[in-house]
């Protein structure tokens, strides 16, 4: 099932090997998790703990702060789809999916909704890793000083915000869906109800001040980690916009 060129899933010596990440696998099949993908990842340079439950892996968490999640979708306790949101709403952690299903709808809602990549089993470990490698490059490649655009943006997946002189700071869901939708229309008003709706699909059934709060929490997250007001204006009673430039850096 998880032959490569070796009979054993084990890795090639090509490519260069993305070091010091930790990567979980939450896989509730006991073979495979802890004779395969544990071990063989390990050998690939990265620094991986085996969960058999969603319980065990969210315990860990405060204090792993693992980088990379390698993430069964059937699992005994809780689906694989709600570990992946609720993961990602609390952590900057790349997800990779590896898993039996095959129907496109599963794939598309995965991938929709938390998931970085999609392995359908059977797979070899090879490409598991040479998965979690280009992972690892797209969420912390820095950029050179020339490449370095003198303007707020998004990282290509979305996971970080980069601040005009370089520097930047990882996401959670939240941020990341907020952030995407803002900067769809720089420097143009988007409503409560459609930046509401970027996080939930019954604007009805959301706290408006559940919005005010993710706002905060982001202003004051950027202004910690980047030493700079995020450039985001609020319009009272109707919403926000977001200035690419710094524009609008000093407004409320």
């Amino acid at each position: 099932m998880w032959e490569n060129g070796s009979g054993r899933g084990s890795l090639g010596s090509s490519g260069a090997v993305v070091v010091d990440l930790k990567v979980a696998v939450l896989e509730d099949d006991t073979e495979l998790r802890e004779q395969i993908l544990v071990p063989q990842l390990r050998e690939s340079g990265f620094e991986v703990e085996g969960y058999a439950a969603s319980g065990e892996l969210f315990a860990a968490m405060p204090v792993k702060a693992f980088d990379l999640l390698v993430l069964d979708i059937g699992l005994p306790d809780v689906d694989g789809f709600t570990v992946a949101r609720q993961l990602r709403e609390e952590w900057p952690i790349g997800i990779v999916v590896l898993t039996g299903r095959r129907a496109a709808a599963d794939r598309i809602k995965g991938l929709s909704e938390a998931a970085d990549a999609w392995l359908v089993k059977p797979v070899g470990v090879d490409v598991l890793a040479a998965t979690l490698q280009s992972l690892a490059r797209r969420m912390r490649m820095p950029l050179r000083a020339d490449e370095v655009p003198a303007r707020w943006r998004l990282s290509p997946e979305g996971w970080r915000l980069h601040a005009p002189d370089g520097r930047s700071l990882a996401l959670n869901h939240s941020g990341r869906r907020l952030l995407a939708r803002l900067f769809e229309t720089p420097g143009e008003l988007v409503t409560h109800d459609e930046l509401v709706r970027t996080l939930v699909h019954a604007v009805e059934d959301f706290d408006p001040h559940r919005l005010e709060m993710l706002i905060h929490r982001l202003r004051r997250k950027v202004a910690a980690e980047l030493g700079r007001p995020l450039p985001l204006r609020s319009v009272r009673g109707q919403g926000y916009i977001f200035f690419v430039d710094d524009e609008g850096e000093a407004a409320g």
